[in-house]
């Protein structure tokens, strides 16, 4: 199938479809894309939305972030989960503040050297921020993708293959501001219609070019059909009592202190002492808190 085919339809259908979120918005710079992505990385849009919002306004450039504490990225992050992604932002906004005169560097190669950033998010931010022509492949799109063009119910590894970048690659428009487009509309189709469990098939611009309905006319091809568990899912991992609850109760008490907190203090977040020193311990290790004669902080934190 032709790329051009699928082109029309699907950009069509993101005019009027798409979702009004601040990172899209015309005069949204590299820094808001930037940072949208870092917090997008295993959190929903709806999570998303007010912390972005309040980073931006309190951060609103990179040089900002990087004349803060790590401790207060932290700070800020708040709930989102994964905090070293707070520290991985901060670091980079102190790496573009140093090496790129405060600007978001544009080359995919100079964006792929910052903290954090990987060929997933390097691409989103080439192509979102700056209109590049780059294959932008998350969960969403691959998923999009390996029932449009190859007919299964999803992609067949779990990491992106070579053949799966060259197919998205292939699928590109010419054109670096088409292209750019193209790929946040199939992000975009895969969040709100070709979704995991339960695609809204009627819906879907690109119902009669997909090889995953042509193969099945039946129970795949009613609009809404569940497409049945994707290979090697299991069942939701409990969090409930884990290290990563532990970890994130004593989080949000160096959150909620600007002076040290004292070991003893944290017996009333967590009962179970062996786990807490171990959550207490991997966060210092791994620079997400800072330790004294004094207590706990988070890192930069006066004691």
């Amino acid at each position: 199938m032709e790329a051009t085919s699928y082109t029309e339809p699907l950009l069509a259908w993101y005019a009027r479809a798409a979702r009004d979120l601040p990172w899209r918005a015309v005069g949204a710079g590299p820094w808001s894309v930037l940072v949208s992505e870092f917090m997008l990385q295993q959190t929903p849009v709806n999570r998303v939305l007010p912390a972005h919002a309040r980073w931006l306004a309190r951060w609103p450039t990179p040089p900002a972030l990087a004349a803060e504490t790590p401790g207060e990225a932290i700070r800020e992050w708040g709930r989102l989960g994964y905090p070293r992604r707070a520290l991985r932002l901060h670091e980079t906004a102190r790496i573009i503040s140093v090496k790129h005169n405060g600007t978001v560097p544009s080359s995919i190669t100079e964006l792929r050297a910052l903290p954090g950033v990987g060929g997933y998010t390097s691409a989103a931010i080439a192509s979102f921020a700056f209109g590049q022509r780059h294959a932008v492949l998350d969960t969403n799109v691959r998923r999009v993708l390996a029932r449009l063009v190859s007919g299964s119910a999803w992609p067949r590894s779990t990491s992106v293959s070579v053949a799966e970048t060259r197919l998205a690659e292939s699928l590109l428009p010419d054109a670096s501001p088409v292209a750019a487009r193209w790929s946040v509309a199939v992000m975009e189709l895969g969040a709100l219609v070709c979704v995991a469990a339960t695609p809204r098939c009627g819906e879907c611009p690109l119902a009669d070019q997909c090889a995953w309905l042509a193969a099945d006319a039946g129970s795949r091809a009613r609009p809404g059909a569940r497409p049945g568990a994707r290979p090697g899912a299991g069942r939701a991992q409990r969090y409930e009592g884990t290290d990563r609850q532990c970890r994130g109760r004593v989080l949000a008490v160096l959150r909620e202190c600007a002076h040290p907190v004292p070991r003893t203090d944290f017996d009333l977040v967590w009962p179970d002492q062996a786990q807490l020193d171990r959550a207490l311990a991997g966060l210092v290790t791994e620079g997400l808190a800072s330790h004294s004669s004094h207590g706990y902080t988070l890192p930069g934190s006066r004691p």
